[in-house]
């Protein structure tokens, strides 16, 4: 019997990831990345046994935010939902799948999302990545649009199987509205596809409306902390 598919959504600002089948991910965690900074003393410490290498001395997530930035150098992944580094983007597929999901990915299937208008090279650095780094068994790359209108048409037509059985290409039909944290989308989506010509992006999404909340009551002179 064949192991759960795993799905991970990257996004700007967190990323969801779990297994197929569950009615919500297993784990969201902010996409940003903390890498030890690499100072005159960077061999000395290499040197010492009980450092980890500079190839596994990073953080993700909510890790990565707590670690010191005078040693840890602490970027976001993804820019509008880009990919802005992809050595930093394996390295946090790494830690997600072996930290978090705690699997082996050669036994799993695995489904990612992609941006809008991804362009082919980006699409095949992930399949080379996945493929050649982590030996997955299967890979598809979907845009968010279409796979949450899949998982809406199959949540209202009772298949909790998560399978296709019964639906009709025009089911799967319909305008998708991705507002997330760093740029709101909007797909018209046709027969299971989307019309890449007819999306619409709007460069004002969750951050923008946090960073404008936080401004107002700090004029109306409100305290604002972290908590």
């Amino acid at each position: 019997m064949d192991k759960a598919t795993i799905v991970i959504d990257n996004g700007t600002g967190y990323t969801k990831m779990g297994y197929s089948g569950n009615m919500e991910p297993s784990y969201i965690i902010p996409s940003v990345i903390a890498q030890k900074i690499q100072g005159p003393n960077a061999k000395a410490v290499a040197d010492n046994k009980s450092f980890r290498g500079p190839e596994m001395d990073f953080f993700i997530g909510d890790e990565a935010l707590q670690q010191p930035m005078q040693t840890y150098e602490q970027k976001p992944i993804l820019n509008k939902g880009q990919i802005a580094d992809w050595e930093a983007m394996e390295k946090y597929w790494h830690r997600s799948i072996h930290q978090y999901l705690k699997c082996e990915p050669e036994d799993h299937r695995f489904i990612l999302t992609e941006p809008p208008m991804n362009t082919p090279e980006n699409r095949e650095q992930m399949a080379e990545i996945m493929f050649e780094t982590f030996n997955v068994k299967g890979l598809f790359i979907g845009v968010q649009a279409a796979l949450a209108l899949y998982a809406q048409v199959c949540k209202t037509s009772n298949n909790s199987n998560g399978s296709n059985q019964g639906l009709a290409e025009s089911d799967m039909t319909g305008t998708v509205i991705d507002a997330g944290d760093g740029v709101t989308h909007i797909f018209p989506v046709c027969d299971s596809f989307v019309i890449g010509s007819c999306v619409k992006s709007v460069p004002l999404a969750g951050r923008d409306m946090t960073e404008f909340i936080v401004q107002a009551f700090k004029d109306r002179g409100e305290k604002c902390t972290k908590d």
